[in-house]
């Protein structure tokens, strides 16, 4: 159970990660669309270094691909059925949140209700799972007496 709860940790982590920093990162492309070079790879090079010189859009990049690292060591460990929905539902709700913490507009109500149904999706989820690794348990013990 322990390293069940760490795993569900683990992708509450990587889904803060990912979720909280998508508004941060729009916020830290303002001002692209002004770079203007005369030819394509100079043009690349240029929003390249308007990216990476400037730290509104650094330190988020930075985070977010530290939950990348997080969720590529999760998935080595948990179960793939809920890995996935779970990190990303959350990822979605957490880019919500955060949003509209920024000042973003989100929806309204039917934005409220579809993260009360990803919420009731993901704890079917996590309860499946749970359900499923304890029948495997008991099956084991069972086999062995």
């Amino acid at each position: 159970m322990e390293s069940y709860l760490g795993e569900l940790l683990s992708l509450l982590l990587v889904s803060v990660l990912w979720g909280c920093t998508n508004p941060l990162l729009k916020r830290g492309t303002e001002g692209i669309e002004h770079v203007t070079e005369t030819s394509r790879v100079s043009q690349i090079l240029a929003e390249l270094k308007f990216l990476f010189l400037n730290l509104k859009y650094l330190v988020p990049f930075l985070l977010n691909q530290s939950g990348s690292l997080v969720y590529y060591y999760t998935l080595s460990t948990t179960d793939l059925s809920l890995a996935v929905p779970v990190a990303n539902s959350l990822t979605f709700l957490c880019t919500v949140l955060t949003g509209k913490a920024l000042g973003e507009e989100f929806g309204g109500k039917q934005a409220v209700a579809g993260m009360f149904l990803t919420m009731a999706g993901i704890t079917l989820c996590v309860i499946s799972s749970v359900d499923d690794k304890d029948a495997g348990k008991q099956d084991m013990t069972q086999a062995v007496h």
